[in-house]
């Protein structure tokens, strides 16, 4: 119980940190080059009604039904003109959706000395301002089982309100749930998950054709392993522990598998053409939110592109 109090102080703690550093950052960033990107994507690629609350009463396009929706949403009309389910998208529909995902776990809460911040703090700094950001550009935003997308003025108090109320278990990955195909998925966490559980967590998600990020967030401590002597290794998730009596000669093995760990999450996301990079807490949180910025005004871009040369029936 204790320990849990522990875990609840820090993370309450590192969200109210973060809610104060992420307006900062965001105010911070070159706005005219944002702001030039933003026009740039608005006049090339239109902007389709984007902002327009509600069940929307225009007609955006046909696509295809993914296993897990209701049965309600099908279009049977449609529907009977081929083999394939479809569903009927109103124009509302269409907006550019982006769930963000800080994973919130424990073992997001180190932090060693080299670090500006713990894992936990870079991945909330980093996902409020991120939020701030797409919502000044029109961009709606949500949090997978926690919070509905929206294009609120203030995400950031939403985001943090909707954390500390947040009474279930710490996940690592985010829940399973089907985004539309124009969705955007950024997940920020330090993926030392099974692969297993990441494979299922890319199925899921990416079924409905959605495209997404993964960031793996690490402290400088977990890329170098610089131990020496007998030390003690408690794992944050079961609290269980193991002593490397030379921790020194453990590194070798350590870096080997780390790196081959990445290679396969890379395998899955180059499959899916989605993104995954890694993200040092030494380093400054405004590169990262800077990279996962420009990079979503690129696949905005090139999605709405795509939509507009395809069939809409």
């Amino acid at each position: 119980m204790a320990a849990e109090t522990r875990q609840e102080t820090r993370e309450i703690t590192a969200i109210r940190r973060a809610d104060g550093e992420s307006r900062s950052l965001a105010a911070s960033l070159p706005r005219l080059m944002l702001e030039a990107r933003r026009i740039a994507a608005n006049v090339i690629h239109g902007l389709h009604g984007r902002r327009r609350a509600g069940s929307g009463e225009s007609f955006w396009q046909y696509r295809r039904f993914v296993s897990g929706e209701p049965s309600q949403r099908v279009d049977w009309r449609r529907s009977a003109r081929d083999d394939h389910l479809y569903v009927r998208e109103q124009e509302w529909e269409a907006a550019h959706t982006v769930w963000l995902w800080p994973d919130r776990s424990p073992s997001m809460a180190f932090a060693s000395r080299q670090a500006r911040d713990s894992k936990l703090e870079r991945a909330l700094i980093v996902t409020f301002a991120l939020a701030e950001l797409l919502v000044a550009g029109g961009e709606r935003v949500g949090i997978p089982g926690l919070m509905n997308p929206t294009a609120s003025s203030s995400v950031i108090d939403k985001m943090a309100q909707a954390m500390l109320h947040d009474d279930a278990v710490r996940a690592s990955l985010p829940p399973s749930f089907v985004p539309s195909a124009l969705a955007e998925i950024v997940v920020l966490s330090d993926f030392w998950s099974p692969m297993p559980e990441i494979r299922n967590m890319l199925a899921g998600l990416s079924g409905s054709g959605a495209h997404g990020t993964l960031i793996q967030i690490v402290d400088p401590a977990e890329e170098t392993f610089p131990y020496a002597g007998r030390v003690e290794f408690v794992e944050p998730e079961s609290r269980s522990t193991i002593t490397a009596g030379r921790a020194e000669s453990w590194a070798g093995d350590y870096l080997a598998r780390v790196a081959r760990h990445r290679d396969e999450i890379r395998a899955e996301t180059d499959k899916l053409d989605w993104l995954f990079s890694t993200h040092t807490t030494s380093r400054s949180a405004a590169e990262l939110l800077l990279f996962l910025h420009g990079g979503m005004m690129v696949s905005k871009a090139t999605t709405r592109a795509t939509v507009k040369a395809g069939p809409s029936a």
